[in-house]
């Protein structure tokens, strides 16, 4: 018999609204298995017990006296987790970082708020290194989040903790972020899917604001974003995350979906990479599905993505700042750990930012016109996630492995520089790992990356929940 938490946010919301489960069963379903798994793998931090099975009884009230209400929420009773640096009403937004385990959110995120809306009930929070300024899962609040398939390798980061409760059955929709690949990167790692919108699809502030103004490196690099186990629940959770307008002076509001092709889109396949061999294997094999469903695919190189590193560095270094100079952390804010991965990490990232342009946002502009071109010939592309797959803990801990990993993730530093959308997509289990690819596509064309996804989820046909949790 198939369990609860093994099902994904939209077939859950099936039986939920044809009667066969309530919404009550489902979040404690989830509750419980939370319970059961999370001493294991430590992606979650707290639960949100009490306010959940509230808004559960609440729902299945509402669903038995048949109200109306009830029609206007597509994610009704659906359970979600959210990374700690979020706002979700009642909770700590602790950004992973020891003194702000108390500071409770008075309200919700707007994309949170619009989630909650739908219909969806928050049941817990999920871990993130201190700040998102990692690609490991670690902080000296909650310690190490473990990637559900080997324990011995990265879940990710920085939204480690959501793809390893996805992963691990604990959580069937969960909501990270993106600045430098922290919901693809972990998606990849954890054999799960994730998107990355456009800049300015879903605003980026948090209730704060006003008080906590976003350095302006964020605003341009930054996307908050879905993670599931299922294309379609990526789908679902998006089209409830962007609709309604913001404070935020970058979002816009657009149509969910732009005009359908009338056949299968051209898809370039990018290629002059160095790849390692089982990252290389899935591209070829996505390749092969993609063309199977009709995709004419074709090698692409694109435009320097050496340069566009640099930018990116350069942008995040200039504007990615709360003060003019960068300040130590005090001592007891950030645990040893994080402290030892800045003093590896200080001189590759100087060192990545090459010789200063007088204008990186200027640059920028010239290399979205590269790939506006490359876009109009091929909408969709086929790329890597990181040009590696997970590694083991501990590998960012030294600066010379460091050094190589800022190349290794051009391809995916690229898509924050540009604002381009990107769905991550497993797509074979290959030498006992999921491995997974991503695809891109033109600002504001989340539904061609999806619908792209879709096609190779379809042939990949995978279990996403670790075998080891299943």
């Amino acid at each position: 018999m198939t369990q609860l938490w093994m099902l994904g946010a939209t077939e859950l919301g099936t039986l939920i609204k044809s009667g066969q489960i309530t919404c009550q069963e489902v979040i404690e379903a989830f509750l419980q298995r939370i319970q059961e798994v999370n001493p294991q793998v430590n992606g979650v931090t707290v639960t949100l017990e009490q306010t959940a099975l509230s808004a559960a009884a609440e729902y299945d009230r509402k669903i038995r006296r048949r109200s109306n209400a009830l029609r206007e929420k597509p994610l009704l009773g659906i359970p979600i987790t959210v990374k700690e640096n979020q706002d979700v009403a009642g909770s700590a937004t602790t950004q992973g970082i020891s003194p702000l385990r108390n500071h409770i959110a008075e309200g919700d995120a707007p994309h949170i708020a619009q989630l909650r809306r739908a219909g969806a009930i928050p049941i817990a929070r999920t871990n993130m290194p201190e700040f998102g300024m990692r690609w490991h899962t670690h902080n000296g609040l909650y310690g190490h989040t473990k990637n559900p398939h080997d324990h011995s390798l990265t879940p990710g980061g920085s939204s480690g903790g959501e793809a390893a409760a996805l992963a691990s059955g604990m959580s069937s929709l969960g909501i990270g972020n993106d600045g430098a690949g922290s919901l693809r990167w972990p998606a990849q790692c954890c054999g799960v899917a994730a998107l990355k919108p456009s800049q300015g699809r879903i605003p980026i502030a948090n209730t704060g604001t006003a008080t906590h103004p976003i350095p302006a490196a964020f605003q341009v690099l930054s996307a908050h974003g879905p993670m599931a186990r299922q294309v379609k629940d990526l789908t679902l959770a998006f089209a409830h995350m962007c609709a309604e307008p913001s404070s935020d002076p970058w979002h816009v509001v657009a149509p969910i979906s732009g005009p359908q092709p009338s056949s299968p889109l051209p898809v370039g396949r990018v290629c002059g990479l160095e790849l390692d061999s089982r990252v290389s294997k899935a591209m070829d094999l996505a390749a092969r599905m993609l063309a199977d469903a009709g995709h004419p695919v074709e090698n692409v190189e694109l435009p320097d993505l050496h340069h566009a590193g640099k930018i990116y560095v350069q942008i995040m270094g200039q504007y990615g700042r709360l003060t003019p100079q960068p300040k130590r952390a005090p001592v007891g804010v950030i645990s040893a750990e994080y402290n030892q991965f800045w003093e590896a990490f200080d001189a590759p990232w100087s060192q990545a930012q090459g010789d200063l342009v007088h204008d990186p946002l200027m640059a920028r502009g010239e290399i979205y016109a590269q790939w506006h071109d490359q876009l109009t010939r091929t909408p969709l592309l086929l790329v890597p996630i990181a040009t590696i797959p997970a590694w083991p803990v501990g590998s960012d801990l030294d600066r010379e492995w460091l050094a190589r990993w800022l190349t290794q993730i051009h391809t995916i530093t690229v898509v924050n520089l540009l604002g381009l959308p990107a769905v991550a997509v497993p797509v074979a289990n290959i030498a006992g790992l999921p491995q997974s690819v991503q695809i891109i596509s033109r600002r504001f064309r989340e539904d061609l990356c999806l619908e792209a996804a879709q096609t190779i989820e379809d042939r990949a046909n995978l279990n996403l929940i670790a075998s080891k949790f299943r």
